[in-house]
């Protein structure tokens, strides 16, 4: 697989730390090669006194990568 993850579903720990699963939107290549991910989250995560619904993940926070999931 490549470096594109656009419309997979993966899991990851957004700052290392904290859990989350979702879809992801935007696959970028940033400045020095690095790679992100924009996740579009199956549930909102409750953080810094504040729902997020959206986060931003580098590669290497992604644990788990399931691939496109088609919905019925």
């Amino acid at each position: 697989m490549g470096w594109n993850k656009d419309g997979h579903t993966v899991k990851g720990l957004y700052l290392k730390e904290y859990p989350v699963v979702g879809v992801v939107k935007e696959s970028r290549v940033k400045y020095g090669g690095e790679v992100s991910y924009w996740l579009q989250l199956d549930e909102p995560l409750y953080l810094f006194n504040t729902f997020r619904d959206t986060v931003s993940l580098s590669e290497d926070e992604l644990t788990h990568d399931f691939g496109e999931i088609e919905t019925v």
